[in-house]
C-alpha cells in the first residue's frame, strides 16, 4: 500500500473547515482506501456505511433515525447508489452538534450527483481523487506510471501484462455496470466505440461535427457522450482561453483521457515499445504531464486552459490564478528549443513564466522567463 499523505492532509483540512467533504473520482482510484487512511488519523469515533453492502443499506432504511445520534466522522461510501439521502444530510448538518462531520464518497462528479450539489450547497467541499501521482511514487518509476496509469491496481500489478488485463477489464465493467448505475442508458458497445475513438483524438481540439459524422448522429448527441464521460471523471476537457487580442482564437476545448493507462488500453498498446512506436505517443505523454501539473498545482478546473490561434500559435496548458498566468509547453524530447509560438504566447498572454516540460534530465533557460524543465523536477516549476 502506498500512503497518500498529501491526499490525506487535504481531506483533513477540508473536514476542519466544512461539515461535509465529498471525495469524488472514477471507480478504483482508491477513494475507500483514502477514507480509511483519513479515519486512522481522525481523533474521535468513526462510523462507516458502504452503500454497496446490503446490510449497511438496511441500516440506512430510515437515514434520519440511523444517523442523528452518531458523533464523530460518518463515512458514506458509494453514495451515488442512494441519492435520496442528501436532503436528510442537509437537515442533520444544519442541526449538527459540534464535531460531527460527513465524508461522502462517490464515483461521479458533482454534476452527476446533482442532488448533492442542490441539497448541500455551501455545506460541502469536493475533493477530486485521481490515481497515483509523481509525488506518491519512487522517482525512478515515472515511465511505469505513464505506461500503466495511476489506478492503484494497475500501477501495482505484478507485471505489465497483468496491468493491461486489469485495465481492459476495468473499461468493460465501467461501461457495462458503472455508467448504467449513474443513469446512463446508451449501449455499452456504442460508448466503447466512442471512447476508443476519443483515445485516437486524445490531446486534440474537440470537433463535434467530425465525431457526429462518424457515428451518424447529431452533434448534440456526441457532445452528450463527451459530457457523460467527463462527468464520470474518465475524460478531461481543457477549456480554451480567449480574450480581446488582435488574433482569431480557437474556442473549442481540448479533450484528454484522464488516465494514461486507460489511453493505452483503449489504443490496444500493452507494452512500452508499443506506446513509443505509436503515433499518439507524444499526445499520450502530453496528457500524462498535464494531469501531473494539475495535481501538483491543486488546480481547480476553472483555472485550467489551453490557448491557440487560427494562425498556428498555441500553448499546451495555461494556469490562471488571480492575476498570475503561467504557461506550460510539453515536449517529449530531451532537447527542447525556443519557438516562435512560445514567444507569441509570452507576449500575447502576458505570462509570468513559461515552462517547457521535457523528457530529459536537465533544466536550462531558453529566454527571459522561459525555462526548460525535466518532468522529474516539475515540482520546482510549481513552487
Amino acid at each position: 500500500m502506498i500512503a497518500r499523505n498529501s491526499e490525506i492532509n487535504l481531506v483533513l483540512e477540508a473536514l476542519a473547515a466544512y461539515p461535509a467533504v465529498g471525495i469524488i473520482g472514477a471507480r478504483q482510484t482508491g477513494k475507500t482506501t483514502l477514507a480509511e487512511m483519513v479515519s486512522w488519523k481522525w481523533s474521535g469515533p468513526v462510523h462507516h456505511f458502504d452503500l454497496e453492502n446490503s446490510e449497511d443499506l438496511a441500516r440506512l432504511y430510515d437515514p434520519m433515525l440511523a444517523l442523528k445520534e452518531l458523533d464523530g466522522l460518518i463515512i458514506l461510501d458509494e453514495v451515488q447508489r442512494m441519492p435520496e439521502i442528501f436532503p436528510t444530510l442537509r437537515v442533520l448538518i444544519d442541526k449538527s452538534r459540534n464535531g460531527r462531520r460527513f465524508l461522502i464518497l462517490g464515483s461521479a462528479s458533482p454534476q452527476l450527483l446533482q442532488q448533492s450539489s442542490e441539497s448541500l450547497a455551501g455545506r460541502i467541499k469536493y475533493h477530486r481523487l485521481g490515481g497515483f501521482g509523481l509525488d506518491e511514487i519512487p522517482s525512478d518509476q515515472s515511465g511505469k506510471l505513464w505506461l500503466r496509469g495511476g489506478f492503484p491496481l494497475s500501477f501495482l500489478a505484478p507485471d505489465d501484462s497483468k496491468s493491461f488485463d486489469w485495465r481492459r477489464s476495468f473499461i468493460t465493467t465501467f461501461l457495462e455496470r458503472d455508467l448504467p448505475q449513474l443513469g446512463i442508458t446508451v449501449s455499452s458497445t456504442r460508448l466503447r466505440r466512442f471512447w476508443s475513438m476519443l483515445a485516437h483524438y486524445h490531446g486534440q481540439i474537440w470537433n463535434a461535427s467530425e465525431f457526429a459524422r462518424s457515428f451518424g448522429v447529431a452533434d448534440t448527441t456526441v457532445r452528450q457522450y463527451l459530457d457523460w464521460l467527463t462527468d464520470a471523471l474518465v475524460v478531461r476537457q481543457i477549456q480554451p482561453w480567449h480574450e480581446n487580442i488582435s488574433k482569431r482564437q480557437v474556442k473549442s476545448p481540448k479533450v484528454f483521457i484522464c488516465d494514461s493507462g486507460l489511453t493505452h488500453a483503449l489504443l490496444n498498446l500493452p507494452a512500452e515499445d508499443d506506446v513509443l512506436g505509436h503515433p499518439k505517443s507524444g499526445a499520450s505523454w502530453e496528457g500524462y504531464v498535464i494531469e501531473q501539473i494539475i495535481r501538483l498545482l491543486k488546480a481547480d478546473e476553472s483555472e485550467c486552459f489551453h490557448w491557440a490561434t487560427h494562425s498556428g500559435a498555441e500553448l499546451d496548458f495555461l494556469h490562471i490564478k488571480g492575476l498570475s498566468r503561467t504557461g506550460f509547453e510539453i515536449k517529449r524530447t530531451s532537447s527542447p528549443r525556443l519557438t516562435r509560438s512560445m514567444r507569441i504566447a509570452m507576449h500575447d498572454l502576458k505570462l509570468r513564466h513559461l515552462f517547457v516540460i521535457h523528457a530529459g534530465e536537465h533544466s536550462f533557460p531558453l529566454a527571459e522567463n522561459i525555462k526548460a524543465m525535466p518532468l522529474s523536477r516539475i515540482s520546482e516549476a510549481l513552487v
